[in-house]
Parts: structure tokens; sequence; C-alpha cells
């Protein structure tokens, strides 16, 4: 049978597929087409997805500052305190330990007056508690009247609401502690520089293990002879040498030597502590009648004749206690009362404890 005009080109097909790959070869040119290469899915290249891919740096930033957060130290009591200016409007008490509380109610010891003047008035420690303020003055005015004493330069008495200190003393935080120096006051009212700049004059000799008998008098002996004898003080605290010449000089009344204790220190000024005058504070237990001059205050002598040895002595006045741990307080260490002293509005000025004005040329010559 014979096909129709086109009936090769449904053949063609047919025979070329029975042909197999060597019929198509021949039939179409050759490709030049490149060997397949085997590509590996990593190393395609993707685009960066910040969205999807978490950020490393981002997170240990957010972990650190939720560590901070939780770790951040509590602010110390000593420096909530001392930047309080002024007193609490709350009634007169000493709240706490004498080197654990506050004080509420405060009063300043004036600038200036006819028996005493206030030493280093920009640390703004001249205040107490009101029966503390009331003992002082007595004592500068018996003092000068009666031993021949010229007048008191006070020291560190406490903070305006007392509490911890940023410096020096550790105790000094319910207003029952003063600072006297040993230093006589000058016939004159000092100028608020030279309150400031002065230097009290230490009672030692070079040893540091005896007194200076031409520093130290009969009249230093009187003056805290006087101050010890108050029924209200508590305790007198005085270098161990000047202790040692306290029990050298006095006669046959010694019971008020009992009171007057040796420690560190102490070798320019006496420390008055006062006792407890109200409740909420707490008192030291009471002094033996033994007058501690006997082997108690040789201790004490080896003692420091024994800390010479390793490390000089500072120079009067410069010592600093250390920042210890002890001086680390902050508000939940001290008693619950302490939070609302400090809280507490400003009392006003106290009538009869005003500052002093800085006096003139004319005033400070007269």
């Amino acid at each position: 049978m014979r096909g129709g005009p086109y009936d090769y080109l449904i053949a063609l097909p047919i025979a070329v597929a029975l042909a197999g790959p060597a019929a198509a070869q021949a039939a179409e040119p050759e490709l030049k087409v490149p060997a397949p290469v085997a590509v590996s899915r990593d190393a395609i290249p993707v685009p960066e997805q910040k969205a999807a891919v978490p950020d490393v740096k981002d997170d240990k930033k957010t972990a650190s500052k939720n560590n901070t957060k939780e770790k951040k130290p509590k602010p110390l009591a000593k420096e909530l305190f001392s930047a309080k200016s002024t007193a609490a409007a709350l009634a007169p008490r000493a709240i706490g330990w004498y080197a654990k509380g506050c004080l509420a109610g405060g009063v300043q010891l004036s600038d200036a007056g006819p028996e005493w003047q206030t030493m280093r008035p920009s640390r703004n420690r001249a205040w107490g508690h009101p029966k503390l303020i009331r003992l002082l003055r007595r004592l500068a005015a018996e003092a000068k009247k009666e031993d021949g004493w010229p007048g008191l330069l006070v020291g560190d008495i406490a903070q305006p609401r007392g509490g911890p200190l940023m410096t020096g003393h550790a105790s000094h935080q319910v207003g029952l502690d003063a600072d006297v120096w040993l230093t006589p006051m000058p016939d004159r009212i000092l100028t608020v520089k030279e309150r400031e700049d002065i230097q009290a004059t230490s009672m030692l000799d070079k040893t540091r293990l005896a007194v200076d008998p031409n520093i130290f008098t009969a009249k230093h002996l009187a003056i805290i002879k006087r101050a010890a004898s108050y029924r209200e003080v508590e305790r007198i605290f005085v270098n161990p040498a000047i202790k040692k010449a306290l029990c050298e000089m006095s006669g046959k009344d010694r019971r008020w030597l009992a009171k007057v204790r040796p420690l560190w220190g102490h070798d320019y000024h006496f420390h008055i502590r006062m006792s407890c005058p109200n409740g909420g504070c707490q008192a030291q237990p009471p002094v033996s009648g033994e007058d501690g001059c006997g082997k108690e205050l040789q201790n004490w002598l080896k003692q420091i004749e024994a800390s010479l040895k390793s490390k000089p002595e500072p120079k009067p006045g410069t010592k600093v206690i250390p920042d210890s741990e002890r001086r680390k307080i902050t508000m939940d260490q001290l008693p619950a009362e302490c939070r609302t002293v400090l809280d507490s509005p400003a009392a006003t000025a106290v009538a009869g404890e005003t500052k002093a004005v800085e006096p003139t040329t004319a005033t400070a010559k007269k």
C-alpha cells in the first residue's frame, strides 16, 4: 500500500526513536554542555535574616543589665545620714547603740559661746542630744570658774540626725559622744578658717608611752576629773599614756578614775560618753570600782609599744579608721526607728543654739 505524500513526516520520528541514541546524535549537531557540578546546599549564599537569627551580644547585654539590677548594692547608711544638714523634727531621743544608731530631735551647739568654741565647722558634727549639749556648756562654765581652764575647744559630737559618719569615728552616732580638745581655748573668738585649720596639740612625748610634762599639766587633770565626776557621764576615753599620767598625778580621791578608760588614739583630746537618757538606746555595762591603774593599763602600754615597733604612729589628728565591714552599715541594720528619723521633715532652729556670725576683724581683735 502506498502512502500519501506526507507519510514520511510521521515515519521519521518513529525511525529515529527506533534507531536509539546513535541515530539521534547523527541527526542532531553536537552541543557542548559543561559537566554538572555537585553543589553543597551550605555553599549557596543565603541573605541574612536578622529577625530570625538571635543576637548573642544583645542577649549578653540584657543578662548583664538584669544581673546589675539584682546585684545593685544597697546605699550605705553613712551616705544617707551625712546628706542631712538639719535635725529631725521629732522629740529628742538617742536610738540604738553608740556605734549603730541615730539621733532624733538633735540640738546644735552654737559655734562660739562665753566658754567654748566648736572646731571643724564644715563637718557639721556639732549636734547632740539636748542633755549632752547642756552638759558640755556646764563643763565649760564650771571648768573656767573652778579650775582656771580658759574654755573648751569642742571637736566632733554627731551629725544632725546622728547615724554612721562618712569618715573618722565608728561611734558618735546617737548624740551622746563628744570630743573635747586638750588644747586650751585662746582668749579670743577664732575665725572660721582658724577653726578649720588649727591643729590640736598632742599630750605625748617622743616615746608615745608617756605624756610630755611641759604640755600636760594639773589643769588637764582637773578638767578630765570634773567631766568624769558628772553622774550623767558613763565613760571618758583617753590615750593609755594619759591614763598613766592621771593615775600618777591623782591624790587620795581616785574613784573617778574608774570611768577614765584607756583607748587607742585620744592623745590630743578626751572623749566624753554620756549614759543613755531615754528608752530605746543601749547602755554600756557600768564600770567596776577599780581605778584601772594596774594590770589593764600595763597591758595597754605593752600593746602600744609593740605597735610602734611594727609601724610608725601617724601624726595627731591624721589617723582614720579604715572602712571595714562594721562601717558598711545599711539602713536595715539600724534600728527601725532610724528610718523615721531619716525621713522626717527638718526641725526649726532651737532658741539659744543659733550659729555665731563670722567675726569681723575688729571683733576678733577685741
